[in-house]
């Protein structure tokens, strides 16, 4: 039997949202793929959605004579369109803000669709002008020269609570953030088609006045 193709990612972004996403991911015992509520979008109307880049960031120790953000614009300038930068700082932080106008700039040049970090963001005002989708825990001026630098990119991190390796899904929305893992993202996203169909109907049933044990005994979506 033929499994009809999945639509193509913008159209995903459109018409999925993070709600739906986990619960399904619930239902495939994927219960811990939501982010912490303290990582929240800069712009509550913008949809994040995109493949999943990582990058490591550790506090600076010593001082060092080498460029601070070398591993950092490596990781910037090898984005692909659709991608997503995944910053780990080990957050909720003060004490750092691996994200800005700049890096907001040069991702969205390449076609990247956000960046999700459990750091801060600054440079607030004109990321938002951007319309570059944004979720961070917090926001502050903190630069990372002198304070943190990324140690590592495109491995496992822990972001906001949650694993997440390049390659994987991540949806944000004003509801929150959730990872989905690679290897199943397929058949997540059938899941979370069908039930967003599902809440449609009973959404429309709701509306025109039928109960809702009834509604809920005939499409179980609540």
């Amino acid at each position: 039997m033929s499994v009809a193709p999945l639509p193509a990612p913008e159209e995903l972004r459109r018409l999925l949202y993070a709600s739906v996403l986990s619960d399904v991911l619930d239902s495939f015992g994927l219960m811990r793929q939501a982010l912490k509520p303290f990582v929240r979008p800069l712009d509550e109307g913008l949809t994040l959605f995109g493949r999943v880049r990582t990058g490591l960031y550790v506090p600076r120790t010593q001082a060092s004579t080498a460029n601070p953000y070398e591993l950092e614009m490596t990781l910037i300038d090898d984005l692909n369109p659709g991608e997503v930068a995944v910053l780990a700082c080990g957050g909720p932080t003060d004490w750092v803000a691996p994200w800005g106008e700049l890096l907001s700039t040069a991702a969205r040049a390449r076609g990247s669709t956000g960046c999700v970090t459990d750091g801060l963001v600054r440079d607030v005002a004109r990321i938002r002008q951007m319309k570059f989708p944004v979720f961070a825990g917090g926001i502050g001026p903190l630069d990372t020269k002198g304070r943190a630098e990324m140690v590592a990119m495109d491995t496992e991190v822990t972001v906001g609570g949650v694993s997440a390796r390049s390659g994987d899904w991540i949806l944000g929305d004003v509801d929150g953030v959730v990872v989905i893992p690679q290897a199943q993202s397929d058949d997540i996203f059938r899941a979370a088609l069908d039930k967003v169909l599902a809440e449609d109907r009973t959404r429309e049933e709701l509306e025109a006045g039928e109960s809702l044990r009834a509604v809920f005994a005939r499409h179980g979506v609540l």
